[in-house]
């Protein structure tokens, strides 16, 4: 008796989906930014030997870290005030020695956790080398609207060549928020502008931002997956409430984005394994921000024809579209649009014209089902009645046999068969029985 297979556990899905990202990001260089709140917390270790796994699998890493809570810990102590000014902090010297000792303290932190190589660890065998430097050349804030900023200052250059060498070699780099004038002077850095200037002078491929909180939500507390930066510019316009945090991040992120950076990725650092949720998962576990949409929906070429086969399978197995071979598709690939989404086709439709009789039919309609919950079959209907228009077309009509409510739902109406145009009429298969639907333009 033959045996019978089981489906993929969990573990073997989840590999199998990750591989693409894997090959993808391996060379890569990511800037990732957290605060000090992270290094406090419990669970800051995981963090790190999930840094750890990044390291491991190829990716160039530069960490820029902060260090507010241990900073406003040792300005107690010291029974020193730092004052905030227009959202700025304000550096007095006594103030600066209270940033130096904790930027110091917490960079000695994320080192030693670097370091460990426990059998019993997730690190075991990481030897993991970590390079930190005066990397960063920085001018004061100086003097705006009346308020001395003191010792707070800005970014003014990136030793982009002493980065990139430590790279070249395997080293993870660290970057504290401390910038240095060419006089020796010391300046206290925000680490959100920071990261983003190192991003951008480093050309990398991501920006990631580890936040308090949930991350980036919209006013009904729902997390915001994807969003275009000139969306994101109307945001800190219109809500008011968004907290100094966000905003921060925002802005910085906003910046990076002007200036090169393509994706920067906004994530709540207290879920468990964001980091890895965000990078090897094909949704994600925060929010992208890209000068331009994420997703991409194009005329399809002839590299799609693969990814369009394998997102037709299923359905013409399970009968709801007929059968269409490579050859067929490669011959008809100028008919289909697709949607591309971080380089896979996760939907795709044809358009057939029938300019004769101003007509054109459409066709091939799939979303893959990891992204059927977003009305991506909608949108790329409302792009191709939009493209049929622009042929001078009159009217859509479908043949579908398991779709007819989805279609009727959507403005399409019963259609007689006899009012085909004739070539196509000829091709009608009645075995097959597929009802005719037509929706006018």
């Amino acid at each position: 008796m033959p045996i019978k297979k089981s489906k993929p556990d969990a573990f073997v899905d989840w590999f199998r989906s990750s591989s693409p990202y894997i090959h993808a990001h391996r060379g890569r260089t990511f800037v990732v930014v957290f605060g000090g709140e992270a290094v406090v917390d419990g669970s800051f270790s995981n963090l790190i030997h999930d840094i750890a796994l990044l390291h491991s699998l190829g990716i160039k890493l530069v960490l820029v870290h902060g260090a507010r809570p241990q900073i406003e810990q040792r300005l107690n102590v010291q029974n020193v005030q730092m004052q905030y000014i227009n959202g700025l902090r304000v550096t007095d010297a006594a103030a600066l020695a209270c940033v130096k000792e904790a930027a110091g303290v917490v960079r000695v932190e994320i080192e030693a956790l670097l370091s460990m190589g426990l059998a019993n660890s997730p690190m075991a065998g990481a030897r993991i080398r970590v390079t930190s430097g005066n990397f960063v050349a920085a001018r004061p804030l100086g003097v705006r609207d009346g308020v001395d900023y003191g010792h707070t200052g800005e970014v003014r250059r990136i030793d982009t060549a002493a980065i990139c060498q430590q790279l070249e070699m395997q080293n993870m780099v660290l970057i504290p928020p401390l910038g240095y004038s060419p006089t020796g002077e010391v300046f206290n850095l925000c680490a959100a502008d920071l990261g983003a200037a190192v991003a951008t002078a480093l050309g990398a491929d991501k920006l990631i931002m580890l936040m308090e909180g949930k991350g980036l939500v919209d006013s009904r507390n729902r997390l915001i997956t994807n969003i275009i930066a000139r969306e994101v510019e109307a945001m800190l316009a219109r809500r008011k409430n968004l907290s100094e945090d966000i905003v921060q991040h925002l802005h910085a992120a906003i910046n990076a984005c002007r200036r090169g950076v393509k994706r920067i990725h906004l994530l709540g650092r207290e879920l468990d394994g964001v980091l890895l949720r965000e990078l090897f998962s094909r949704d994600g576990a925060g929010s992208l921000i890209t000068a331009e949409p994420y997703e991409d929906v194009r005329t399809a070429c002839i590299d799609d024809v693969g990814g369009i086969l394998e997102l037709l399978a299923p359905l013409e197995e399970g009968g709801k579209l007929v059968r269409r071979s490579r050859d067929l598709l490669e011959t008809e690939i100028d008919q289909f649009t697709v949607v591309e989404r971080d380089g896979m086709v996760i939907a795709c439709t044809a358009l057939y014209p029938y300019e004769k009789e101003s007509l054109a039919e459409l066709a091939c309609l799939a979303v893959h089902p990891d992204f059927q919950n977003n009305k991506r079959g909608e949108s790329l209907l409302q792009h191709m009645e939009s493209r049929a228009r622009s042929l001078g077309i009159k009217g859509l009509f479908v043949l579908t046999t398991q779709a007819t409510h989805w279609f009727r739902e959507r403005g399409f109406e019963v259609f007689p068969l006899q009012k085909l145009p004739m070539k196509k009429r000829h091709l009608y298969n009645y075995r097959r029985n597929a009802k005719v639907f037509f929706k006018k333009l």
